[in-house]
């Protein structure tokens, strides 16, 4: 039977630490950004690209006469009083609304690259137990001696598919904005998403990856039963072999 080594194991639970120092720390940094916070990120940078914008602007721009710049601020002065009044509110809200939209985006930093981790490892796991399933579909003789490699690949599933669900929970409660059909205020404004609404709503949602999830972990648990029971299964008895197959 293989074993991790002692040094293996302390790499391991010293990069899993790092991870999850690192991912803290995103998280606390973006989750203590206020509203006004992005408004004065997003007006210093605008101010940035102002500056270096004027700055290569060509040399005829800033001989305008006199003339045409006096005209230029009469007509700027009227339309400005003209519609003062009427833009400054629209105005202050496209803002706030942008400043919100850029704040979500920066709260779903560390909870996209979580989501990622999480996915892409599970995936693994996945994805063998699915050519594991096509061995047994397909009685190969050729992948018996994988079997137990494939097994040990997917006894992450557990693991991963708990995780996994946990981060579903997690988002349905608006920790996060990775799913835009989650957010009320979205679905409220998009016609597309509330015709999908019968199939995108959070109880069908978490019930199909509770089924899903389940799903294969217990099949994984049998068929891996199955195959021990093969191994140790008198010679020419092949009814676990059968029931695999099936």
């Amino acid at each position: 039977m293989y074993t991790f080594s002692k040094r293996l194991k302390i790499v391991s639970i010293s990069l899993f630490v790092l991870g999850v120092i690192g991912w803290g720390t995103s998280y606390v940094a973006t989750h203590g950004l206020t509203l006004d916070d992005v408004k004065v990120l997003l007006a210093e940078e605008n101010s940035h690209h102002g500056a270096a914008a004027s700055h290569g602007e060509e040399t005829h721009h800033d001989v305008q006469t006199d003339a045409e710049a006096h005209a230029a601020m009469i007509q700027s002065t009227h339309e400005s009083e003209s519609h003062d009044e009427e833009t400054h509110g629209s105005e202050a809200h496209s803002g706030d609304a942008h400043a919100e939209h850029v704040l979500h985006l920066l709260q779903n930093k560390p909870w996209s690259a979580l989501y990622v981790a999480l996915f892409f490892f599970f995936m693994i796991s996945l994805g063998t137990l699915a050519f594991y399933a096509i061995q047994h579909a397909s009685q190969a003789g050729w992948s018996v001696v994988l079997f137990r490699v494939m097994e040990g690949i997917t006894a992450y599933l557990p693991v991963g598919g708990i995780l996994l669900f946990v981060f579903f929970v997690l988002s349905s409660l608006h920790m996060n904005h990775l799913f835009v059909w989650m957010d009320p205020e979205v679905v409220a404004h998009d016609e597309l998403i509330q015709n999908k609404t019968g199939y995108l709503n959070v109880p069908f949602f978490l019930a199909r990856a509770a089924i899903y999830i389940g799903g294969w972990i217990l099949y994984r648990q049998h068929a891996r039963k199955l195959t021990l029971a093969q191994d140790n299964a008198t010679p020419g008895d092949i009814s676990n072999f059968t029931k695999l197959f099936k």
